[in-house]
């Protein structure tokens, strides 16, 4: 089959695109710049010259494809309620092409909206319409998709790693440098559900390939790891001091991040892994940690 792949030479995007190559699928990836073309060249990929913002250009991509997958999204939490909207936008654009045929369209989301209240392992099988995150207009958008007959499912992320970068945890070692401690909030028992960048590569493969209607999957290989044993790790890998802040001081030390850094986010891929018979096999996330300097 013939992919259009939005992100295409993004962290994910990247791998995504080497594991359909190597399925033996050809990709049509999605960039605006000159050094993106002969990035996705250099990958044995098609060009496609547009933007996540410029509709027209997404709707021309998933026209000239046999399936979608959606990995693009701008990670600007200073504007992340419009940064939603924009994806909102073009999950919807990429779907009215789809609509009517059997091609797949894999759209991204994120981990934490399968738990019923803060805290609950989140599972494949819930989502909550109600809930504040502004990530969920994607979701509701799929779900409008999949009621007019499009083939769209949801691939949801937790901590995607690999030595070079680890989701948020990248924004913790950042941090850790510049404030020449590694730190967690009170106990650091909250956990963060974490996959390795190939197990996730493979899987949206597996949920391409499957063209479900409708369906959750979970990215996620380890359900939960302590944000304490993440700090430490990041401590013994930068040689730094680890130390709990608490709660109350957490804005005053990590910023922005302290949105984050004290949630509980455990998930688990349990369906997934039945339902696309997919086996994590990648390093867990402490391991890649322990290469990061």
């Amino acid at each position: 089959m013939r992919i259009f792949v939005t992100g295409a030479t993004g962290f994910i995007g990247t791998a995504i695109v080497h594991e359909l190559i190597n399925a033996g699928h050809q990709v049509l990836g999605l960039t605006r710049s000159e050094t993106g073309a002969q990035s996705l060249a250099a990958m044995g990929a098609d060009v496609h010259r547009g933007d996540i913002e410029d509709l027209d250009s997404l709707r021309r991509g998933a026209g000239l494809a046999d399936g979608v997958i959606h990995t693009a999204f701008n990670h600007d939490f200073s504007k992340m309620v419009a940064n939603c909207e924009a994806d909102r936008q073009a999950v919807e654009a990429m779907g009215s092409v789809l609509h009517g045929s059997d091609r797949a369209l894999i759209i991204t989301s994120v981990a934490v909206l399968g738990a019923a209240v803060p805290g609950k392992l989140a599972t494949e099988d819930n989502f909550n319409p109600d809930q504040p995150n502004p990530r969920k207009a994607s979701e509701l958008t799929a779900v409008a998709l999949a009621q007019r007959g499009v083939r769209v499912s949801v691939m949801r992320l937790p901590q995607v790693h690999n030595p070079v970068k680890q989701g948020l945890i990248s924004y913790l070692t950042r941090l850790a440098r510049e404030k020449g401690v590694s730190a967690y909030v009170d106990d650091g028992l909250n956990r963060w559900a974490a996959v390795h960048l190939s197990d996730a590569a493979h899987l949206y493969v597996l949920a391409l390939e499957k063209r479900a209607t409708g369906s959750r999957y979970h990215a996620v290989a380890e359900e939960g790891v302590p944000l304490r044993t993440i700090a430490e790790a990041i401590g013994r890998g930068l040689n730094l001091p680890v130390k709990s802040i608490a709660a109350a001081d957490a804005p005053a030390h990590f910023g922005w991040f302290s949105a984050f850094v004290g949630t509980d986010m455990p998930a688990s891929s349990a369906l997934t892994q039945e339902r696309l018979a997919w086996q994590p096999k990648g390093p867990g996330l402490i391991a890649d940690l322990a290469e990061v300097r």
